[in-house]
């Protein structure tokens, strides 16, 4: 066996961990069964660099019970549950990822995924495909495809695609409906909440919380955080999004205005010093800051640090920093609140995410031979059977089109 994680001892928990998560990922579980009888993932190496959590074991699972050969690392420093990582290398993967890794061991870990040869990768932010492209280039003709799993690796991803340097087919998984409109949209509006709580105990009713980003995960943090009884400001920088925060019924302005506002700010736009040390200095006393986009840059921290007088850690992963007589406060040292100070997304909302990166893999194995080095994304039947299975394993039944309805709509003839 090849690991190396935290606690080896700690696989019991794991295990029992992973068997939770199985029981709300009824969809993803159909397709495994389905992967089990076919094995059509048989003979194929996939590399992942996905955040080691019990979710991410349901999908290590159901890609070894097509056939697959995986190994696995972290995507983000803080982001790996060790006891899941002690399980999964108890069940024979191959799995290097520990919480809180130093940057050597996070490059380490993903060059060791590397060297394993896939054919197939699974990204979540692009860190594994830009060490490829950068440093392992005699691989590439080895590799049929990869998947990517969020909405920054997608930028980086389309960035590489505009400047003719991506070298493999990618499918855009992140772009699937049952993707970006429920994991980012539900999943991420509560679990980033989750993880302030838990890393704050903050009341979130009656605070004012600035949401930075309106997309797809900045509406479900809005959303969820008025539902908790806040009063929501929203910050933009795109017209069109800003124009929706504001017929949703939130408040929207510059994040000069806001930040002397906000008892809470989040942070879910995918780019960089979105919260800079301009705006964290006219911040009030006491305010909490946290990011649930997916690299630790949204947050100006190198800022902070030179700008504070007194730093100390006074709640596990929370940070209060002192400057100019007042102090503000830091959540997961700027990471993925939602998984440095808590669980990530619940499993429910994941089996949907998972079952468009199992199916996005079968996918492109099947098609390699007709992709070209682009993003591309799954096909619309391919998101609308997630959605199905997800229905199915909800209990939830709907209606079809009868035949005269289905011929209507694929007809132009018949009108007034």
């Amino acid at each position: 066996m090849a690991y190396e994680v935290k606690d080896i001892n700690l696989a019991d928990q794991g295990l029992k961990n992973i068997e939770w998560a199985e029981k709300q990922m009824g969809a993803l579980m159909k397709i495994r069964e389905r992967f089990e009888a076919e094995k059509p993932l048989e003979g194929y190496r996939i590399g992942m660099a996905l955040h080691v959590t019990k979710e991410t074991a349901v999908l290590v699972r159901t890609l070894q019970a097509g056939g697959a050969e995986v190994a696995i690392t972290g995507c983000n420093p803080l982001s790996t549950q060790d006891d899941v990582a002690a399980a999964l290398a108890c069940e024979g993967t191959t799995v290097y990822a520990y919480k809180g890794e130093t940057r050597e061991d996070y490059y380490r870990y993903i060059r060791a995924v590397i060297e394993t040869r896939p054919h197939v990768t699974i990204d979540d932010g692009c860190d594994l495909v830009s060490e490829i492209h950068t440093n392992y280039a005699d691989q590439i003709p080895d590799i049929l495809c990869g998947c990517e799993e969020t909405t920054t690796g997608i930028i980086r991803l389309r960035a590489m695609e505009k400047d003719n340097a991506l070298k493999y087919p990618i499918i855009a998984v992140n772009d699937c409906d049952t993707k970006h409109l429920m994991d980012n949209f539900y999943g991420t509006g509560q679990s980033a909440l989750d993880g302030v709580v838990r890393a704050s105990n903050l009341l979130i009713s009656g605070q004012t919380v600035v949401v930075v980003g309106y997309g797809n995960c900045g509406k479900g943090v809005a959303s969820r955080a008025r539902g908790l009884g806040a009063e929501v400001v929203v910050t933009e920088v795109d017209a069109f999004r800003a124009l929706q925060a504001r017929m949703d019924g939130f408040r929207v302005m510059p994040m000069a205005e806001a930040a002397p506002l906000g008892d809470l700010f989040v942070t879910v736009t995918g780019n960089k010093h979105v919260i800079n040390t301009d705006h964290m200095e006219v911040m009030k006393e006491g305010a909490v800051v946290a990011n649930a986009g997916h690299f630790d840059l949204e947050i100006d921290v190198v800022g902070l640090e030179e700008m504070a007088d007194n730093k100390r850690e006074v709640r596990p992963l929370f940070h209060e920093y002192a400057f100019k007589g007042k102090s503000i406060f830091l959540c997961g040292e700027g990471r993925l609140v939602n998984l440095a100070c808590a669980e990530g997304h619940p499993s429910a909302v994941m089996s949907l995410s998972f079952c468009d990166q199992g199916l996005g893999v079968e996918y492109g194995i099947a098609h390699a031979d007709e992709l070209e080095p682009k993003v591309y994304r799954l096909p619309d039947e391919i998101d609308r059977e997630v959605a199905r299975l997800q229905l199915e394993a909800m209990g939830v039944q709907i209606d079809e089109l009868t035949s005269e309805q289905a011929a209507y709509l694929s007809s132009w003839n018949e009108g007034t």
